[in-house]
This record gives structure tokens, C-alpha cells and sequence, in this order.
């Protein structure tokens, strides 16, 4: 059983990857169940365990942190920058959004299921 690959479509279905960090000891998998529950993600992982090196108020730090990825649409992205930046425990978290420039086309679809979730509630108001 094959599975195509293929190239991502434009507009607010095209696939994404948004990217965030929170503390070591955040309800990171609890965030991530907010985030699938509202519809703004239909994927998240956390990656537990990493250590993150930066520059904050004039001093090097590194610090463990927990990696977020969350596979979304382009149409969802600032209803999830909103959410991100309400859940979010930093004062200025890391918010980024890779474009998908391919991929399963199934898994492509289920991603894209999401966004048909996030219409049917906007319905409901």
C-alpha cells in the first residue's frame, strides 16, 4: 500500500508547522490537548527534554525546555497565535510557522480535517 507524495496547495488549506518552546516543567501535553480540542491544531508533539542555549537580559542561558510541534492550515495560524500567546507561560514566546512544501498526501488530508473541525464550530455560533 503506496501513499503519494505530494506538493501542498496555497491558501488558508496549506499545511504548516508552527513551532513553540515552553519551560521543562509546563503541562506542555496539556497545552497541546487545548490546542487539538479547540481546532486550531490537528497534531501536536511534544519533545520532552531539550535544552535550549539563548540570550536574555544580557547573559547566555541555557535551560530545559519542551518542544511543541504543531502541524496545522495557514488558516488557522493566527486564531493560534492568539491561543498560544494566551496559554502560554513566557512573557515573549517563541511562536514560528514553517511552510509544508510536500508530504503524505493522506496524512496531508487528515491534516487538512482540522480546518473543516474549526468551520463546523464558527457554524455553531
Amino acid at each position: 500500500m503506496s501513499d503519494e507524495i505530494v506538493e501542498t496547495s496555497g491558501g488558508d488549506t496549506a499545511a504548516v508547522v508552527a513551532l513553540t518552546t515552553v519551560d521543562g516543567d509546563f503541562d506542555a501535553i496539556g497545552m497541546a490537548r487545548t490546542l487539538v480540542e479547540r481546532g486550531l491544531a490537528s497534531c501536536v508533539n511534544v519533545v520532552p527534554g531539550i535544552t535550549s542555549v539563548y540570550r536574555w537580559e544580557e547573559q547566555i542561558k541555557a535551560d530545559p525546555e519542551q518542544q511543541l510541534i504543531i502541524k496545522t492550515t495557514a488558516g488557522r495560524v493566527d486564531a493560534l497565535s492568539a491561543a498560544i500567546h494566551e496559554l502560554h507561560p513566557y512573557d515573549i514566546p517563541e511562536f514560528i510557522v514553517l511552510p509544508v512544501t510536500g508530504g503524505s498526501e493522506k496524512y496531508l488530508r487528515f491534516l487538512r480535517q482540522g480546518e473543516d473541525y474549526l468551520k463546523s464550530l464558527k457554524e455553531l455560533d
